[in-house]
């Protein structure tokens, strides 16, 4: 452990200065006579001394005490903190990609919203899983990168139209490819890759696809938009994951919560951490107080 102290609020150290100062000044005042002393002659000041009159014996421990305290909680509030780096960071490997048919087959179908109802759901049930999310038709796009604002990626899945994506055709290799492509760059070794379909441009060259993200260690899912194919079958066996369909609106969000993946890996780096002292000099401050408590004799 590094045990060089280091300031966390320094700014604090200002006030001692002025905590001097005051306690100069009441190291001067302490056993005076105020004004007095301005306005009466020196020689009747003596008398009353000798008298006893006047209280000359400056008490100088109470007032130690008192600045000795008040010094102790301001280094306190300084935050005096020594910094640790044998504190173990972690990140999650576990990620997420949606993707979606953004052909009009598949949006402007009555079930489409009944799809997005079912999208939403299983982005709520992510927990500290970072998402993304990729669109596709004639030409695929990714439309949110991962990411752990799971609200913003809910909003991004309720605006996508027939519009979203303007080139004609369906092509669903282009999108799985963006998707293992996501992973990779993220480094997640333990995803999952929803593929929202009806089927159409499954083949060959998104078999290529669903064999390269199960490489990767993830796993592909379809959620069917209508009736489940053979062709969807062949990619969820080949990927690893599961065939949902909209009649279960709980099915994916399920999946992804109960048969979550999530992996911890300690971080090639250490995170800095540090440890604040503050509270042991607050209680040490107490002893000086403790002073100001004896008993005087008489």
């Amino acid at each position: 452990m590094n045990w060089d102290v280091t300031l966390l609020r320094p700014l604090w150290l200002l006030a001692l200065p002025v905590l001097a100062g005051f306690g100069w000044w009441l190291y001067r005042r302490q056993g005076g006579v105020g004004g007095w002393e301005r306005a009466t002659r020196p020689e009747l000041l003596r008398a009353m001394a000798a008298l006893g009159r006047i209280e000359s014996r400056r008490e100088v421990l109470p007032l130690v005490a008192t600045l000795g305290a008040a010094a102790l909680a301001v280094l306190a509030l300084a935050g005096p903190a020594i910094e640790r780096r044998d504190a173990v960071s972690f990140r999650n490997l576990d990620g997420v990609v949606y993707v979606l048919d953004a052909s009009p087959s598949v949006t402007e179908d009555p079930r489409w919203d009944e799809l997005v109802t079912m999208g939403r759901f299983g982005i709520a049930s992510l927990g500290s899983r970072p998402a993304g999310m990729v669109v596709f038709a004639g030409d695929a796009y990714v439309a949110t990168d991962m990411t752990a604002d799971h609200v913003q990626l809910g909003q991004t899945l309720s605006l996508i139209g027939p519009e979203t994506v303007p080139d004609p055709g369906t092509r669903p290799e282009r999108g799985l490819d963006l998707a293992a492509g996501m992973l990779a760059e993220a480094e997640v070794i333990a995803g999952d890759v929803i593929l929202f379909t009806d089927g159409a441009g499954l083949g060959q060259d998104s078999l290529k696809m669903a064999e390269r993200i199960a490489g990767q260690g993830a796993r592909l899912s379809v959620v069917a938009v209508g009736a489940a194919t053979a062709a969807m079958e062949t990619h969820v066996a080949l990927g690893g994951g599961a065939l949902m369909s909209r009649d279960v609106p709980d099915g994916l969000s399920d999946w992804l919560s109960q048969n979550a993946r999530d992996r911890l890996e300690q971080q090639s780096y250490p995170l800095l951490f540090w440890r604040d002292f503050g509270r042991v000099l607050l209680v040490l401050a107490l002893v000086p107080m403790l002073l100001l408590f004896r008993r005087q004799a008489t």
